[in-house]
């Protein structure tokens, strides 16, 4: 609860961050570009805006996100389990959790809104925003529901890593070579605001309460299954398409 009691601190921790980049933009501006800023007054008003807006969601992640993630974690592997070493089947709550925090955040995703939108609009309507979000949604929760069995079960990460990646070199040489780059895209922009601070939360949540599985070990690695699946799950849905076009032809 330090944050409450130290909203400066925090605002200052977050201008330590952005101050850097907004000193390399100015000094490439005016220095290499040799260009007055256009605007200045309208850009340090934006400026205090994103460093406000920063640090707020700075300090709701760890009051209302991180807790919320852990505390949900902790509850259902506590009514599998109960504290003492069961089979993996036992927590089918957990797995199912998993899934829905999958999908409903990535469809929340700001960036991924962004990026299905100028996918439509760059591709005249080809690409449907609404169906690549689900298709990113859909890879993302069966990612996180994997890595969730994947912590459960103990298992190690390397093996879903490169089966996962061996799978995505056989569908990149197979899809249509249009979706390819974004779908390599979209396993980047679902590892954002949203998403990252819930998974987390909940790999860490489901790691500090199933019996024999370390925090540190097994708590972390959902990023990756959040944005390894959402590149198959396009590809897939590339391919799926492009088989029902050739079928109606």
């Amino acid at each position: 609860m330090e944050i409450l009691f130290n909203p400066a601190r925090l605002l200052f921790a977050t201008a330590k961050d952005v101050v850097p980049v907004l000193a390399l933009l100015v000094f490439f501006q005016m220095v290499v570009l040799r260009q007055p800023i256009p605007r200045p007054r309208r850009i340090v008003f934006g400026f205090f805006l994103v460093l406000v807006g920063m640090a707020c969601f700075l300090g709701g992640l760890d009051l209302a996100l991180f807790p919320v993630g852990r505390s949900m974690a902790k509850m259902l592997t506590e009514n599998a389990g109960g504290g003492s070493a069961v089979s993996w089947t036992a927590y089918g709550w957990v797995y199912l959790f998993a899934f829905m925090v999958g999908f409903s955040t990535t469809i929340a995703e700001p960036s991924l809104i962004a990026v299905a939108n100028k996918a439509q609009e760059a591709s005249k309507r080809t690409v449907s925003a609404m169906g690549l979000r689900v298709a990113v949604a859909l890879g993302v929760a069966v990612g996180i529901s994997l890595g969730t069995f994947r912590i459960v079960t103990g298992t190690p990460l390397y093996l879903y890593i490169l089966v996962g990646y061996s799978l995505v070199a056989i569908q990149t040489m197979v899809a249509p070579k249009v979706i390819v780059p974004l779908a390599y895209d979209s396993g980047g922009v679902t590892t954002s605001t949203v998403t990252v601070p819930l998974v987390t939360a909940l790999g860490l949540g489901i790691a500090s309460n199933v019996p024999d599985r370390s925090p540190i070990l097994d708590g972390f690695g959902l990023i990756a299954f959040a944005s390894l699946f959402p590149i198959i799950s396009v590809l897939g849905y590339a391919q799926v398409a492009q088989w029902m076009i050739r079928r109606k032809g």
